[in-house]
């Protein structure tokens, strides 16, 4: 990609390299003044940071600025596997990926050797609002695209939520922090209607034009509150734990500026850890700075019984393996047994956020000729009868 801006838009530029170190992952939660803060803690001046974020993001190295929000909190999610037929899945990616809202990570993954689950190649990630069921979805969208099978994978736990690719390419293996992964449970905390409709407006990306000092006051306008009430909510939403980061994501899969590459490599590892040992081996991988993700999910017979998974990106693919080399070393230093592990490389990737209202969800099932009460979770049903 080229760009005539002349501001520099690259990721190695000085300037760049500073603002990203902390518009990346250094934001947790809500920010009354979030580019305000990414300028303290950068040591760049406001006018430079807006001016810098903006045409990193109209030259496509930002693919985009939000604040994000802690979905596994709001909305019941799911990794997916699907066993899609050669020659359907180029267009059941472009399905999930251009016609699914609720859809947010669609990669085509490959494996090293033919192997548990390697006939799995589209991977998804799911998630549908509160009362709706993601097995109804699921069969839904597999009908769609001719799946043979799926497979579900929800989160039990957390154990690690990103760290920033500028920061990432100076990992050394092995690198990890004192403390262990801290636990994050999935369990999906209610909103209230009004909290609803801040949240909505709080989470949708920035456009170039709206990178401005006091952002939150247009945002105010457009949900029909008072600043102060829109900035009160939001601190609301992040004391019931809702609320993620504020940050810019690069563009880690396409070639940007100059063409270059964030990353090459985006690497899900699996192991498979004696039962009960999920949680200490979740906490350990997550303590790994390389991890951008890592979970407690069940991949079932399909996939041997894996039930610990995690991300890693990286530029090189033996770097990759040296890091998860060194993970694999230190589990079996604490005394964690590994009886099964993989590599599932990811190769065709997009990512979009996935849309996590209820109003929203009901708005498409009409969209698609769907009655929304069939797609509802019986469980839930039966509990508020209860």
């Amino acid at each position: 990609m080229t760009t005539t801006s002349p501001i520099p838009v690259t990721i190695d530029d000085p300037t760049n390299v500073a603002i990203l170190s902390i518009s990346e992952d250094q934001l947790q939660g809500f920010h009354p003044d979030p580019f305000g803060e990414i300028a303290r803690r950068s040591g760049i001046k406001l006018p430079v940071v807006l001016e810098h974020i903006r045409a990193m993001l109209e030259a496509g190295t930002i693919r985009r600025v939000r604040q994000t929000m802690i979905t596994t909190s709001l909305a019941k999610g799911s990794l997916v596997a699907w066993k899609v037929p050669e020659k359907l899945l180029a267009e059941a990616f472009d399905y999930m990926f251009e016609q699914d809202p609720f859809s947010g990570h669609v990669v085509i993954r490959t494996t090293d050797s033919v192997s548990a689950g390697s006939q799995y190649r589209l991977w998804t990630t799911l998630k549908v609002p509160p009362l709706f069921s993601i097995e109804a979805h699921a069969r839904y969208l597999a009908k769609q695209v001719g799946a043979d099978a799926f497979r579900l994978m929800p989160a039990k736990k957390l154990f690690a939520l990103g760290v920033g690719h500028t920061r990432r390419r100076e990992i050394e293996p092995g690198a990890r922090s004192e403390q262990l992964g801290r636990v994050i449970d999935t369990d999906v905390i209610p909103l209230s209607e009004p909290e609803w409709h801040v949240m909505e407006v709080l989470k949708r990306e920035f456009t170039p034009s709206e990178i401005i000092a006091n952002p939150w006051v247009p945002r105010a306008k457009e949900a029909g509150v008072t600043l102060n009430d829109f900035l009160s909510t939001a601190t609301e939403l992040q004391n019931k734990g809702v609320i993620g980061r504020f940050a810019t994501f690069l563009e880690h899969v396409k070639p940007v500026a100059n063409g270059q590459r964030v990353t090459r490599y985006n690497a899900l590892f699996h192991w498979a850890v004696p039962p009960g040992q999920e949680l200490e081996a979740g906490r350990q991988v997550g303590r790994h700075h390389i991890m951008t993700h890592a979970y407690w999910r069940e991949g079932g017979d399909e996939f041997r019984n894996v039930n610990v998974m995690g991300v890693a990106h990286g530029t090189d693919k033996n770097r990759v393996l040296e890091h998860k080399a060194a993970i694999d070393g230190h589990l079996k230093k604490c005394g964690i047994a590994i009886g099964y592990t993989n590599v599932f490389w990811g190769g065709r990737s997009e990512i979009k956020p996935s849309e996590i209202s209820p109003k929203a969800y009901r708005t498409w099932c009409d969209s698609v000729g769907l009655d929304p009460e069939t797609m509802l979770d019986p469980k839930e049903e039966s509990a508020d009868r209860d």
